[in-house]
């Protein structure tokens, strides 16, 4: 046993962190170029869907890099002694826009840490509320799941179970990331996670069969999907259950009922590797 396993954990359970930033264009703009629409159209205004993504970001030393590229655990996150970790899902209330040109403050912090026994080895799920205030109040409440295990065994590299797809969609729209567009989007989240641009670290230390799409990336695609056909979202939340690769068509699709939007992401297989759910700011005509 390691001198990290023996921390307890607990300890970093209300451990916060806080950023100061004001909302310029630029994020918004290249998120826009990224999905490829005209980046003038972003310049201005509300920034679009789980854009907040891309502001408030740590700026940590290159020195304070783990080898996987994701800052030396033990600060704001605890260390926890399992070398994967992935952004699982998120909960996201939006209660008033956030504007460019906005002064605003992002408060970050740890409310659980509970571990547990998977199919594929030891687990660890860890919890982060976020709250970002405006000088008129409070403006988006998230509730993060972040989840840290082991590397995969030789007879696990083949285990990938899926969510329920979504029945009678009446939306579908394909996606193909290449290795620009992770490498753009890392850049947007300053993200030196090594799954999204370096090949043989992420098929040789972590077994993935190819580069990893952002899961941050396909919610931020759904949730666009939302807002492109529903309007302005109240909240957003999704779950992701399958990794998805680089230069492979990822399908979008989505169905309407009210205010709600249910909405999943597939690969080319049709497995379904995120599920998620819009609710509507305000009831438009379907």
């Amino acid at each position: 046993m390691t001198a990290t396993e023996t921390i307890d954990l607990s300890q970093w359970i209300g451990r916060t962190e806080s950023v100061r930033e004001t909302l310029a264009p630029f994020p918004s703009r290249a998120l826009a170029a990224l999905l490829d629409r005209d980046p003038d159209s972003a310049g201005d205004g509300e920034i679009p869907p789980l854009a907040h993504w891309l502001y408030f970001l740590p700026l940590h030393r290159q020195s304070e890099l783990a080898p996987d590229g994701h800052v030396q655990r033990g600060g704001f996150m605890p260390p926890v002694p399992l070398p994967r970790r992935m952004f699982a899902g998120a909960r996201i209330t939006f209660l008033q826009p956030l504007n460019i040109g906005t002064e605003a403050r992002r408060v970050g912090r740890v409310t659980s840490i509970k571990s547990k026994t998977g199919r594929t080895g030891a687990l660890t799920f860890v919890q982060v509320h976020q709250e970002i205030e405006v000088p008129s109040g409070l403006a988006l409440m998230e509730e993060q799941d972040i989840v840290y295990r082991t590397h995969p065994s030789s007879g696990s590299l083949n285990v990938r179970s899926g969510g329920e797809p979504l029945e009678n969609p009446q939306w579908r729209e394909t996606y193909r990331p290449d290795a620009s567009a992770l490498l753009r989007y890392s850049a947007l989240l300053f993200n030196a996670h090594r799954i999204h641009y370096d090949h043989r670290y992420t098929t040789e230390i972590e077994h993935y069969p190819d580069l990893i799409v952002h899961g941050q990336l396909v919610a931020t695609l759904l949730a666009d999907l939302a807002h492109q056909k529903g309007g302005p979202l109240a909240s957003f939340a999704f779950r992701s259950h399958a990794p998805l690769f680089v230069d492979r068509q990822i399908t979008l699709t989505g169905r309407r009922e009210g205010a709600l939007i249910r909405l999943a992401a597939e690969d080319e297989s049709g497995l379904v590797a995120m599920t998620a759910e819009a609710e509507l700011r305000q009831v438009m005509p379907q």
